[in-house]
């Protein structure tokens, strides 16, 4: 597993032209960009092709990227916008015959579903609450309202590398809550 700040490094390397560096990007971050087009389109093999894509979109357009660390959420914004181009592209086809009214139904979680996700939602707010208050509030800030490196480091008044690492602990020490409520 890499950590932050190897991502930053490979990236850099990669805006550089080391091709290797980018594949290792590409392997870090492939299942999650697998993940969420296969969420939305609903199809093993199109959202296969779909990630090779997005990888190989977003090599091209890497020495657009003007912070090495705003890489991950780069990445999935151009996931989100490549899946919504493809959705829209099947055009009627998409939306014609019983097959939609099928995979519709998928789309809604069952009840199940819907308690199993309330419950995990409900685990992770009591892990955060055990937390000491650095950690809870830079994952909130980070992962509830969506803040930047570069927002919470301004924030904070501390350097980015330091909210960085300050992340990488908190969520290690969350994973260790949840991990120790689940015995």
């Amino acid at each position: 597993m890499i950590d932050w700040i190897d991502i930053e490094t490979l990236v850099t390397e990669a805006q550089g032209g080391d091709r290797e560096a980018y594949g290792e990007l590409a392997e870090h971050f492939r299942p999650t960009v697998y993940a969420m087009a296969l969420a939305r389109l609903r199809d093993a093999d199109e959202a296969q092709e779909l990630t090779q894509d997005v990888l190989v979109h977003a090599f091209v357009k890497l020495p657009q990227l003007r912070q090495a660390a705003a890489f991950p959420g780069w990445l999935r914004q151009i996931t989100a916008r490549m899946v919504v181009n493809r959705v829209s592209r099947r055009g009627a086809r998409a939306y014609g015959g019983h097959e939609s009214i099928d995979s519709a139904a998928d789309r809604n979680p069952s009840p199940v579903e819907s308690l199993i996700a309330r419950e995990r939602a409900s685990q992770v707010r009591a892990g955060l609450d055990r937390l000491n208050p650095m950690d809870r509030a830079t994952l909130e800030a980070f992962y509830f309202r969506g803040q930047s490196l570069d927002e919470i480091s301004r924030e904070v008044e501390a350097p980015i590398g330091t909210i960085k690492r300050r992340l990488h602990v908190a969520r290690n020490r969350l994973r260790r809550e949840l991990e120790c409520a689940a015995v």
